[in-house]
């Protein structure tokens, strides 16, 4: 059966959301300092899922976005399966890679995976009905307000609650650690959301244009 337009901008949006949010789980257990920051490297494909969330909401609404979100946490539990058993599988003599280097990457992503799990479903869903509030308020006017204003307090959890389960409740940060890597992961995301702004407005566009055809 041949796929219409619009399933086929969802699977783009779809596959482009998952792909970055596994992504971000298994890289997730490096720090990075930048200045008297630190932040998980686990941030940089972050921008990606802002905007397939905001385009996604935009374009298939509520149940679009609630149906990858709930996709997404399943096959994020299903690597966090596939990570534990690669862990107690012994490694080869032969292989480059050891048990211990394997577990010491890995086994910090299991943390993040816990974390991220509980975080994502919550901001997630947050950010899903931020969004629908602010276009209601605003009836269908300014992408810009409905698009940063959702993703600013969506993220707020979402930063706080991975930093604290992944890294604070094991013992990795100190508490002010904690609150400094939080804080900086939130404002990161913040100047994302707002740098971000013009590409959704380019995505929206460009999506809308496409999807036109499909009417003729």
């Amino acid at each position: 059966m041949e796929l219409t337009k619009k399933q086929i901008v969802y699977i783009i949006l779809g596959g482009l959301f998952i792909t970055n949010a596994i992504v971000a789980e298994l890289i997730g257990g490096k720090l990075i300092e930048i200045g008297p920051f630190i932040l998980s490297v686990g941030i940089l494909p972050w921008p990606i899922v802002f905007v397939a969330t905001d385009l996604i909401n935009e374009h298939f609404g509520k149940a679009g976005v609630k149906k990858l979100t709930f996709l997404t946490t399943g096959l994020i539990i299903y690597s966090f399966i596939v990570l534990f058993f690669a862990m107690i599988i012994p490694a080869s003599g032969v292989s480059a890679v050891t048990n211990d280097a394997f577990n010491q990457v890995f086994g910090q992503s299991m943390w993040i995976i816990v974390a991220s799990v509980i975080a994502f479903v919550i901001s997630q869903l947050l950010d899903v009905r931020l969004f629908h509030f602010f276009n209601r308020l605003t009836q269908g006017k300014h992408i810009w307000l409905r698009s940063t204003g959702s993703t600013v307090i969506s993220q707020l959890f979402d930063s706080f609650i991975v930093s604290g389960i992944a890294f604070w409740m094991t013992g990795k940060v100190s508490t002010l650690d904690y609150i400094n890597m939080a804080g900086t992961g939130y404002s990161f995301k913040l100047v994302l959301a707002i740098a971000l702004t013009p590409l959704i407005y380019l995505g929206h566009h460009l999506i809308k244009k496409y999807l036109k055809e499909d009417i003729k």
